[in-house]
């Protein structure tokens, strides 16, 4: 999925546990992992808005698109050169 959940960089600038965001936030560690391991199909945006109080970020800190290019290093570029080398 091209959205990345950095949740865990700002665990790690607030210098706080899984736990304890779990915990202030009101949702299970279990859940949280889901979300900060990206494996969440969504996030509600009352979960979305709790993250940032607790956290005092912006939702922009916590997701990005990221290019399915970017994150795939370019295998796409490298088939597509193979398949024209092989043809020549």
């Amino acid at each position: 999925m091209p959205i990345v959940v950095d949740i865990d960089v700002m665990l790690a600038r607030r210098k706080m546990s899984v736990g304890e965001l779990a915990d202030r936030v009101g949702i299970t560690p279990a859940n949280l992992a889901v979300l900060k391991n990206g494996r969440a199909k969504a996030v509600r945006f009352s979960t979305l808005a709790a993250l940032c109080e607790v956290l005092t970020c912006q939702p922009g800190d916590l997701l990005r698109w990221e290019d399915r290019e970017d994150r795939e290093g370019g295998e796409a570029e490298g088939a597509a050169s193979a398949a024209g080398a092989a043809g020549a």
